[in-house]
């Protein structure tokens, strides 16, 4: 029995598995050792976090090409079986070869970064992971106005990167190009309907408008892109019903919605404060004037002869 034993396991079959598994064990100490390493290093946490993936990643590859190798024994063995194995995998697992790539693209290719609000495949949502084969998204919009987030969680293949545009909404410039409309009636204060319009936009814009203003400098010497007024404008368009004014200013990406409400309440105050000079237009119909009518009623004899 004990010799049995002992011809198993000096068989060339279990020399290769053991040294397998020896390998396996070896790569996976590896990629703990490195990544623990890693962790105490990088105190970037986006940095850390791609750099442990990465790690992970290569772990992976190592320990396949390595159980290749000692299975096949010898190196013309195993340049036909990598040859087999790759032709069959292109064939067979074609999305999930362009969902790896997608992932190198991302990681290397700056598209975004974990912590991004970005538009993918048409979903917009902030990036909470980026794996391998896909990324996951916590969406925002859909049925709840704003960007708020819905609850729902989107994992998205990373392949969608070579077959749709990503919109990414917090990378080189994080801000936003917003605008509201305000209707104000004919016959109001225009100078000051205008000045009310533009100190409401500043006070709710004016704590970020420095940053989102050197953060654009710096964009236009990164990029060819023309400069633009991040600060805020208002401008004017009269119509058929009343007199539109449009106030453009920079908002952060993450306070759209609240810059709005910050705006609004206090445009109303403003308004409220000036008795009349500034007043708001709306789509109701107002009577101005009735015109006379003439009601004459003609009565008739029992004859049926009009009297």
């Amino acid at each position: 029995m004990n010799e049995s034993l002992r011809q198993i396991l000096m068989s060339p079959t279990a020399t290769r598995v053991m040294s397998a598994l020896v390998a396996v064990a070896v790569v996976v100490l590896v990629v703990r050792l490195v990544n623990r390493v890693l962790s105490r290093t990088i105190t970037d946490a986006g940095t850390r976090y791609r750099s442990r993936k990465i790690v992970t990643f290569l772990g992976y590859a190592v320990v396949i090409l390595l159980i290749i190798a000692v299975a096949s024994g010898n190196l013309g063995a195993f340049g036909v079986t990598i040859g087999v194995m790759g032709a069959a995998i292109a064939f067979a697992l074609q999305e999930v070869i362009a969902s790896v790539a997608g992932w190198l693209s991302i990681q290397f290719g700056g598209l975004f970064t974990v912590g991004n609000r970005v538009q993918l495949a048409g979903i917009r949502g902030d990036v909470i992971d980026i794996g391998i084969l896909r990324t996951t998204l916590m969406e925002c919009g859909e049925w709840v106005s704003g960007d708020l987030y819905d609850g729902r969680i989107v994992r998205i293949a990373n392949s969608f990167v070579f077959k749709e545009p990503v919109f990414n909404y917090s990378a080189d410039f994080p801000f936003l190009w917003d605008e509201i409309t305000i209707p104000v009636r004919y016959g109001s204060d225009v100078e000051r309907a205008r000045a009310l319009i533009k100190a409401s936009v500043d006070s709710a814009v004016q704590e970020y408008s420095e940053v989102a203003r050197a953060t654009w400098e710096t964009m236009t010497r990164k990029y060819r892109i023309e400069e633009a007024q991040v600060e805020p404008m208002v401008t004017l368009v009269a119509n058929d019903n009343w007199m539109q004014f449009t106030a453009r200013y920079v908002v952060d990406y993450r306070r759209r919605r609240t810059t709005r409400d910050r705006i609004f309440t206090r445009l109303l105050q403003e308004i409220g404060r000036t008795d009349g000079a500034v007043a708001l237009a709306s789509a109701t119909f107002e009577l101005v004037q009735v015109p006379a009518l003439d009601v004459r009623v003609r009565a008739e004899h029992s004859d049926g002869r009009a009297g």
